[in-house]
């Protein structure tokens, strides 16, 4: 297999909301950091990104939008389209941050379809809210959807979409929603429970795309074990029958239980084995090809950057293993910035992420989600949705 690609230039830290925003750049920093003093970069020559050119981001954005962004710096707050909210804030140089990050999900989309590489990792990415004239969550662009779009126009005829952020993959599914060629997969905290009250079983497509649309809606509390079981309850069969050439992957991780903006309790440890699964899902079904980025994630220093890189070893097949030690380095680097920061000691949670497989009999809670999306969606891939074995 060809060395997988990692797009990161510093410059995509000018995606910057401002103030006591929670979507703090810092996080992308840290990452980058703890990966390189880990290890596990080394030898890897980081792709650099530029902007991407209107003619793209027009594929799922209106242009009456991307006017708005332009002018929102200069016009103030009153620009509507979900711009100068305080999810949203306007923000100097907005278009030309956000264009960036489209284009650096683009890049890794182009490294893959191209064929130098079969996998590509981007955690500046995963701005999966934006709609397509609106600003949503934090979102501006949608560069999930944008890249997602441009793989369908250069040789790619299925794709699968796979979101695992605490909040709802909204906007790719909305992008998506009426294509037959588009399978996206969410498992978020349930709508009734989290903004952006989006996401039922019932959401399933629409206009001869009835069945690519699947949402699992996970009740608060649900930790690791209940997770991975309703993912793996739901997931492979879907791909099995839908058979994806590319898995793309949006690998928020505001999932965390010390998440501050949402109620799921999944550790790094959980995370580590949802990048491992995806990987032998792209693998099993995807030819290998697998495109992740980035998302979701409000704990700056406990969680993100840990569970980031793993995902950026797991992508680079450089895994690190749960029991290694934080570099001295690194750590020292966060407790001079913030010396009031609590910072972990290793790369793991110290949790057990076995989980009982759905079908052996066991009725947790999550199974309510489970059976409530199985009956929704396998029935339109023909597949029994009460036969484990499917």
């Amino acid at each position: 297999m060809r060395a997988p690609a990692v797009v990161w230039d510093s410059s995509l830290l000018g995606y910057d909301l401002g103030g006591e925003h929670p979507f703090n750049p810092v996080r992308l920093e840290l990452t980058i950091r703890l990966a390189t003093a880990l290890g596990v970069l080394d030898g890897v020559e980081l792709l650099v990104p530029d902007a991407a050119g209107e003619e793209e981001l027009l594929r799922v954005h209106a242009q009456e939008y991307l006017e708005a962004v332009k002018q929102a710096p200069m016009a103030g707050w009153d620009v509507g389209h979900g711009l100068g909210t305080a999810d949203n804030p306007v923000f100097s140089d907005m278009h030309e941050a956000s264009a960036l990050v489209v284009g650096s999900s683009l890049l890794a989309a182009r490294k893959i379809a191209g064929g130098e590489v079969t996998r590509a990792v981007n955690i500046a990415g995963g701005l999966h809210h934006a709609m397509r004239a609106a600003a949503s969550g934090f979102c501006v662009y949608n560069d999930c959807a944008v890249a997602i779009s441009w793989l369908l126009d250069h040789g790619f005829e299925r794709v699968a979409y796979v979101d695992t952020d605490v909040h709802h993959g909204d906007g790719v599914q909305a992008a998506f929603y009426g294509d037959p060629r588009v399978l996206t997969v969410s498992l978020h905290q349930h709508p009734l429970t989290l903004w952006p009250g989006t996401g039922y079983s019932a959401e399933t497509g629409t206009d001869g795309a009835e069945g690519t649309s699947v949402n699992i809606p996970l009740p608060p509390g649900t930790r690791d074990a209940g997770w991975l079981r309703a993912f793996t309850a739901v997931v492979p069969s879907l791909l099995e029958q839908f058979q994806p050439q590319i898995l793309v992957t949006q690998c928020g991780v505001d999932s965390h239980e010390e998440d501050p903006l949402a109620d799921l309790s999944l550790s790094v440890d959980g995370h580590r084995a949802i990048y491992a699964t995806l990987r032998e899902l792209a693998d099993t079904h995807a030819g290998g090809r697998w495109l992740a980025v980035g998302g979701g994630g409000y704990q700056l220093i406990r969680v993100v950057p840990r569970s980031w890189t793993h995902l950026i070893a797991t992508v680079l097949d450089r895994d690190v293993a749960p029991e290694t030690t934080l570099p001295s380095n690194w750590t020292r680097m966060v407790a001079k910035a913030s010396p009031a920061a609590e910072i972990p000691a290793r790369m793991t949670d110290d949790r057990e992420t076995a989980f009982k497989a759905w079908g052996d009999g066991a009725d947790e809670q999550v199974d309510v989600a489970i059976r409530e999306t199985r009956r929704a969606v396998f029935p339109l891939h023909g597949l029994d949705p009460d036969d484990p074995r499917d």
